[in-house]
């Protein structure tokens, strides 16, 4: 490694943090967790939900690896009690490729899946996304606020109000609706929210979406069929507007 290259993971290090690596399987444990340090990653790692459950009590990380077969509690709702204690992003690495469980899993509290196998680079490069952008957000200098009609978006406190209530939103709900408030009125396509709010290439079909803009659109007290800010245009994408 170059000096260069050291002086950039050591300034990725200065706001990265932790990661807590939460598998079951100690020959796979201990290979993501080789791979991981190796990539410059500050890693701890457990076997139990119930582990995962104290390490994130004591001392929270700053992004949790989940496996779903967990050997003491089923990792859907050890993803759900993570979700009652810590809004720090979760990706989840599970056999689960059906769409079900995805949405399951999206709807729960995820920010991000992944499929097994996968390597060790690729869990490094979704993991370095998830923090690049929340590094990003937490170090912006003046950090924006948006206003559509009734519409309050706190980009610096990551909070978002309606008619003066406050809205209880996930993370990437919240970088959903911070994104489309800072866009009023214009047209925003999948494409671009998943390369820009999810950091994914757009290739495929992606339930990512659809699932986060249903739950928004729950909390906000609308739905597509009748929509008072957020709107699908057909084809193309979505946009968010003050109500008529």
């Amino acid at each position: 490694m170059g000096r260069n290259d050291a002086a950039r993971r050591c300034e990725y290090r200065a706001w990265v943090a932790t990661v807590l690596l939460v598998e079951d399987d100690h020959v796979v444990r201990g290979a993501m967790l080789r791979s991981l340090t190796d990539r410059g990653h500050a890693v701890h790692a457990v076997g139990t939900a119930l582990d995962a459950l104290r390490r994130v009590a004591a001392e929270t990380p700053d992004l949790v690896v989940l496996d779903l077969g967990l050997p003491d509690l089923d990792g859907s709702d050890a993803l759900r009690m993570l979700r009652g204690i810590t809004d720090v992003p979760i990706i989840i690495a599970t056999a689960r490729d059906d769409e079900q469980s995805v949405v399951r899993l999206l709807r729960a509290g995820a920010d991000d899946y992944m499929v097994k196998p996968f390597t060790g680079a690729h869990l490094d490069a979704r993991i370095t996304t998830v923090l690049r952008r929340v590094g990003r957000a937490s170090r912006a200098a003046q950090p924006a606020v948006h206003s559509v009609g009734g519409l309050r978006v706190d980009v610096g406190e990551r909070s978002a109000h309606l008619d003066g209530a406050a809205l209880a939103l996930t993370r990437k709900e919240f970088d959903l609706l911070a994104y489309l408030a800072a866009r009023p009125g214009r047209v925003v396509s999948r494409r671009e929210l998943l390369e820009e709010v999810w950091r994914q290439p757009s290739v495929g079909e992606d339930q990512t979406i659809d699932v986060h803009l249903y739950w928004l659109r729950r909390k906000m007290g609308e739905s597509a069929a009748k929509p008072r800010y957020l709107r699908t245009v057909r084809g193309v994408g979505f946009r968010l507007v003050a109500p008529d």
